[in-house]
C-alpha cells in the first residue's frame, strides 16, 4: 500500500521541499570523504595528544556521517555525526559556513540526516576532539526518524534507554535496528570474525580446499529434513533447495581432493524456534584417510581457535555459564548417556513398539507410531541434551538413524557417528563416512521403506551419488555445523534471530503458531 506519512514525516517532507527550493540537491551523487570519523580523531591525536596545550591544527579532513545529536545556540552549533567507525563532534560557526548554509542547518536539517563536513581538526575547551567546519553539505535527507536512543550518565556509567526495543519490529526492520543499536552491529561484525576464523583454520592449519556446490539440486539428501521445492521453467524440471552439501562434497573426494569444505546456505522446510530458521548457514567439511576420531580432533582445535579469535580466550560466557572450549572435550557414548539420564537402554528394545512401551512404563510420553530412531532421538533431546553444558562429543549412534555413517565391524547395528553439544544445545554432527556403495544403496532402500513419502526423515535414493561411490571413495570423515548456532553461543544470544541479519518471520496478519 502507498506510504502515508505521519506528522513528523510530513514535517520532514516540508523541509525537503524547502531544501530543493534553495537549489540544493538533497541526494547528491558523489561525496569527497578523506577520513572516517575514527581516522580523523586518530590523526589529530597523533599530532596533538590529550593533555597538550595545542587546540587547533592544520589537519584538514572531510568526514561524512549520520547526524546523531545537534545543539544550536545562536550562531554556533555543536553536532555529532556517526559513520561505521564511530562518532566525531562538529564545531559549526555561521561565519565559517555562510549564512545560507547555516540557515538550512538550523531550519531544515534533522537528526539522522547524512552530511559531509569539511574543516580542520581541533580540540574544544571541554577537551573533545572535533572538526572545525568550514563547509557543510547535505548528503541524504532522512524522511522517517529512527527510533530515538537517549543516553544518560548514572553513577558514572552511560545508560541507554528509549531505543528500538520492540523485538519483532527490530527483526522486521533490521536496517533501523542496526542504525539505532551499535551493540547489534557488533554482533554481526563478530559473526564475520567467526566465519573468518573457521576459514583461516581450515585453509592454513589443516590444508582444506574451499569449494561451492549446487544450491538447486535434482535430488536432495545428506540430512533428515523436508526440502523446499521449486521449478525450472526452461528445463521443465522440479528442483530442491539443498538441505545439505554432504553428497556433493563427498563426490569431490572420489575426484581425488583429499580435504574439502563449504560454508553456505542450507534450506529446510521445517518449523522455526529459538534455534531453527528455514534458511541457515552451514559449515561442512570432509577429509580422506581419517575416521570420526580424527574429525573430533579437528573440531576441538577449530572451536578453540574460534573462541580465541572471538574472545581472546577459550572460555566464553553463555547464559550465565562459562563454556570452556579448550581441548580435549568429553567423549560419551550415546547409549551410556541415555541409560544414565533416562534409565532406558534403547538397545534392549529393538522395535519402536517395545521402546515406546518402555518409555511409557517410566512415565515418559512416547508415540508408538513414531519410528524407533525418532524415539531414541526424543530420549536424547529430552534427557541428555539439556545437561551437556561443557563441550561434549556424544558418540556411537544406532545405524537406523545414521544412514551415511560407517558401522562398527563387530556390531553392524551401531555406527561411528558423533554429535557435539555445548551450552545444552547441539552444534554439529559427524561420521566416519560410509564408503561401501553396496551398503549405501541398501541403506537408501531401507530408509525408503521405513519412512512415509512425506516424512522429514525420508532419504531419497541418489543413483548418481552411488555411481560416484562405485568408482571408489577413500575412507573419510565428515562434519557439519550450523554457523548461526555457533554465533549464538559465541555472542551469548538467546535466539537464532539475534544472529541473522534478516530472519524469516511470519506475516503480521498470520497468527499461526511457530514450532
Amino acid at each position: 500500500m502507498p506510504w502515508e506519512p505521519n506528522k513528523l514525516e510530513r514535517e520532514r517532507l516540508d523541509k525537503l521541499k524547502r531544501i530543493q527550493e534553495r537549489g540544493i540537491n538533497p541526494y547528491p551523487p558523489r561525496v569527497q570523504r578523506t577520513h572516517t570519523t575514527a581516522e580523523a580523531i586518530a590523526a589529530y591525536e597523533a599530532i596533538a595528544p590529550a593533555g597538550t596545550d595545542q587546540a587547533t591544527s592544520d589537519l584538514k579532513v572531510i568526514v561524512c556521517g549520520r547526524i546523531r545529536s545537534m545543539r544550536v545556540t545562536g550562531k554556533l552549533t555543536f553536532a555529532h555525526i556517526e559513520d561505521g567507525t564511530g562518532k566525531v563532534q562538529l564545531f559549526i560557526r555561521q561565519d565559517a559556513i555562510g549564512e545560507a548554509t547555516y540557515d538550512m542547518l538550523r531550519r531544515d536539517l534533522d537528526l539522522f540526516d547524512f552530511v559531509q563536513a569539511s574543516g580542520v581538526m581541533m580540540r574544544t575547551k571541554t577537551g573533545e576532539v572535533s572538526v572545525n567546519v568550514s563547509e557543510l553539505v547535505l548528503l541524504s535527507k532522512a524522511l522517517s526518524p529512527l527510533p530515538v536512543v537517549k543516553e544518560q550518565e548514572v553513577e558514572g556509567q552511560t545508560v541507554t534507554y528509549g531505543g528500538f526495543t520492540d523485538t519483532e519490529e527490530r527483526y522486521r526492520q533490521r536496517y533501523a535496528d542496526l542504525a539505532t543499536n551499535p551493540e547489534v552491529r557488533e554482533v554481526f561484525r563478530a559473526r564475520a570474525r567467526i566465519v573468518n576464523a573457521i576459514r583461516n583454520f581450515l585453509d592454513d592449519e589443516e590444508d582444506f580446499l574451499e569449494v561451492e556446490t549446487p544450491i538447486l539440486q535434482p535430488i536432495y539428501g545428506g540430512a533428515a529434513a523436508r526440502p523446499f521445492v521449486t521449478h525450472h521453467n526452461q528445463l521443465k524440471q522440479d528442483l530442491f533447495l539443498r538441505i545439505s552439501f554432504e553428497l556433493y562434497l563427498k563426490r569431490l573426494l572420489v575426484g581425488m581432493y583429499d580435504a574439502v569444505y563449504e560454508i553456505g546456505r542450507d534450506f529446510r522446510n521445517e518449523g522455526v524456534s529459538f534455534k531453527h530458521n528455514p534458511e541457515f548457514t552451514q559449515l561442512e567439511f570432509y577429509k580422506a584417510y581419517i575416521d570420526y576420531n580424527g574429525v573430533m580432533d579437528i573440531v576441538e582445535r577449530m572451536l578453540a581457535a574460534v573462541a580465541l579469535k572471538t574472545h581472546k580466550s577459550t572460555t566464553i560466557p553463555y547464559k550465565g555459564m562459562q563454556i570452556n572450549f579448550a581441548p580435549p572435550f568429553k567423549r560419551w557414548k550415546l547409549r551410556d548417556a541415555i541409560l544414565e539420564l533416562s534409565g532406558i537402554d534403547y538397545l534392549e528394545h529393538p522395535t519402536a513398539e517395545s521402546l515406546a512401551a518402555a518409555m511409557q512404563a517410566k512415565g515418559i510420553e512416547a508415540n508408538p507410531k513414531e519410528s524407533w530412531g525418532k524415539l531414541v532421538d526424543d530420549l536424547l533431546s529430552d534427557f541428555v541434551e539439556p545437561t551437556l553444558i561443557q563441550p561434549t562429543f556424544l558418540i556411537d549412534y544406532p545405524r537406523d538413524i545414521s544412514p551415511f555413517a560407517k558401522a562398527f565391524p563387530d556390531d553392524p547395528t551401531q555406527t561411528e557417528r558423533f554429535e557435539i553439544y555445548a551450552g545444552g544445545m547441539e552444534l554439529g554432527n559427524a561420521f566416519t563416512e560410509l564408503n561401501d556403495p553396496i551398503d549405501q544403496e541398501q541403506r537408501f532402500i531401507e530408509m525408503g521403506r521405513l519412512y512415509a513419502d512425506e516424512a522429514d526423515e525420508a532419504t531419497p535414493l541418489d543413483e548418481d551419488y552411488l555411481r560416484a561411490m562405485r568408482y571408489g571413495m577413500p575412507p573419510c570423515g565428515g562434519f557439519g555445523m550450523g554457523i548461526d548456532r555457533l554465533t549464538m553461543m559465541m555472542m551469548d544470544r538467546d535466539t537464532i534471530r539475534e544472529v541473522l541479519l534478516f530472519p524469516h518471520l511470519r506475516d503480521k496478519d498470520n497468527t499461526a503458531d511457530e514450532a
